[in-house]
């Protein structure tokens, strides 16, 4: 068992990313790929091995909007940076390029399909408390334009508060 651990630690795995990426100017998506790049190749446990970083190119029907993509060779320490490296950097693609099988004891797998999970579980959240204010912006601006049809600014309910009135002694 000793040997089979040592055996998975010093495998390395090499994987090539495609990395893309939309905006403007052009010269801003060269500078951001290759911010990217440089984040990755500081993570723990991997190192850029190659990089080709694509011109941008105008988007079919667009006035403004370029494309651009990097091809990103890498080495990784470990199977579960694979998983690190699909969420934080989201590549259009990913591939393998060895070692051909990869080993896995029941332990790193289920640590890479737990943190998958927790990812998902926070993902989905994020997403049901923008869905939800979106909706609650969407009642607000039918609010409003109830108000501008009607003519009418918008009403605030305005909480009123009687003063009580000083008592006054009469003095002779």
């Amino acid at each position: 068992l000793k040997k089979q651990n040592e055996k998975m630690s010093s495998t390395k795995i090499r994987a090539v990313l495609i990395l893309e990426v939309l905006g403007r100017p052009p010269e801003h998506l060269k500078e951001t790929l290759t911010d990217l790049i440089q984040r990755i190749g500081e993570e723990k446990g991997i190192k850029v091995e190659e990089k080709i970083i694509h011109d941008s190119n105008l988007i079919k029907d667009q006035k403004d909007l370029y494309s651009s993509y990097a091809e990103v060779e890498v080495s990784l320490d470990e199977p579960f940076l694979l998983l690190l490296l699909t969420f934080k950097y989201m590549p259009s693609h990913l591939e393998i390029i060895s070692p051909e099988n990869i080993p896995l004891t029941n332990a790193k797998l289920g640590e890479m399909v737990n943190e998958l999970t927790r990812r998902l579980h926070k993902y989905d959240e994020l997403a049901r408390v923008l869905q939800a204010e979106k909706q609650m912006l969407e009642n607000q601006i039918k609010k409003l334009q109830g108000n501008e049809e009607t003519g009418k600014a918008p009403t605030k309910k305005k909480s009123i508060k009687k003063v009580p009135k000083k008592k006054t002694s009469k003095k002779k």
